[in-house]
C-alpha cells in the first residue's frame, strides 16, 4: 500500500481503532458497545416468543430475526429529531434497519429459532461515519452473546448461527482508495462503498456509488480487495472477543 496519509494520520489500508464492550445494556439478553474510532453504537439482542404475522398466516416454519436502527438525538453535532417527534420514520433509518436484518439472517439458520423472533436493536451514541457497518459488526456479537445465554438457559435448543458477519466502508478520497471512512472522508469521498461479508469470506451485500463521479473497473477491484482485507481483520477481532466472553465456544 501507499504511504498516503489521511486526516487522522492513518495509512490508506488501516482500520480505525475498533473496540467491543460486552454487557453494556443490562436488560438486553446480549449487548455490545461497538466503537469504530469515534463512531459508537449500542447493539442489543432480545428474544421474543412470537413470529411476524405474515409467517403465521402463511404457516412458515421456523423463526425470524429482525433489526431496528436509530440515531440518538445527541449522536450528531446538530440535534437529530426523533421519529416520534417527526411523526414518521426516517427513511435512512428504515433502510439501515433492513440492511442489518439481512446481514444477520445471512448467517442464521432460522429453523433453529422455532416460534421465536430474535430482535436486534442498534442505537447510535456518536456518529462519525460508518454507523451502519459498525452496527452490523456489533449486532453479530450482541446476538451471539444472547444466543449463548438462551441456549444455556434452554430457551433455545441450539445455536442458530452458521458463520460470523462483519462490515466495513471503503471509498475513494483525494484520489486514493481508503478503508473505514470517518465522517470527514465520507463527506468528501468521490466514491463510497459499504461491504458486508461473512467470516468465511462470502459476500452478503455490496452497496456503492459514485458521488457526482464515476469509477473504473480497476478502482472497483481495489475497493473490494481493501474491504476484504478490512473485514478479515474485523472477523479476527470478533473471534477474539467471543473467545473471551464465550469461554472459547466458537462453534457454529
Amino acid at each position: 500500500m501507499t504511504d498516503f496519509t489521511r486526516p487522522d494520520g492513518r495509512l490508506s489500508d488501516a482500520l480505525r481503532e475498533i473496540s467491543f464492550e460486552a454487557d453494556f445494556a443490562a436488560n438486553a439478553t446480549g449487548s455490545v458497545l461497538v466503537s469504530f474510532g469515534d463512531t459508537k453504537v449500542i447493539c442489543g439482542a432480545m428474544l421474543e416468543k412470537r413470529v411476524p404475522s405474515w409467517m403465521r398466516a402463511q404457516n412458515v416454519p421456523g423463526g425470524w430475526l429482525t433489526a431496528e436502527y436509530s440515531m440518538l438525538p445527541y449522536s450528531t453535532l446538530e440535534r437529530k429529531q426523533r421519529d416520534s417527534s417527526r411523526g414518521k420514520p426516517d427513511g435512512r433509518g428504515v433502510e439501515i434497519s433492513r440492511l442489518i436484518g439481512r446481514a444477520l439472517r445471512a448467517v442464521v439458520d432460522l429453523q433453529k429459532l422455532p416460534g421465536h423472533t430474535l430482535w436486534i436493536d442498534c442505537d447510535v451514541l456518536r456518529a462519525d461515519g460508518g454507523t451502519r457497518t459498525a452496527s452490523i459488526t456489533g449486532a453479530y456479537l450482541a446476538a451471539r452473546l444472547a444466543v449463548q445465554k438462551l441456549v444455556d438457559e434452554k430457551a433455545l435448543p441450539e445455536n442458530p448461527f452458521t458463520d460470523s458477519v462483519g462490515a466495513v466502508s471503503v471509498g475513494i478520497y483525494n484520489g486514493q482508495t481508503v478503508l473505514d471512512l470517518p465522517y470527514v472522508e465520507d463527506r468528501d469521498a468521490t466514491v463510497d462503498f459499504n461491504v458486508v461479508m461473512t467470516g468465511k469470506g462470502q459476500f452478503v451485500e455490496v452497496q456503492g456509488s459514485g458521488e457526482e463521479a464515476t469509477f473504473t473497473e480497476e478502482e472497483l477491484a481495489k475497493l473490494i480487495a481493501l474491504a476484504k482485507k478490512g473485514i478479515k481483520e474485523i472477523s479476527g477481532m470478533q473471534a477474539a472477543f467471543l473467545t473471551k466472553h464465550l469461554l472459547g465456544d466458537l462453534s457454529f
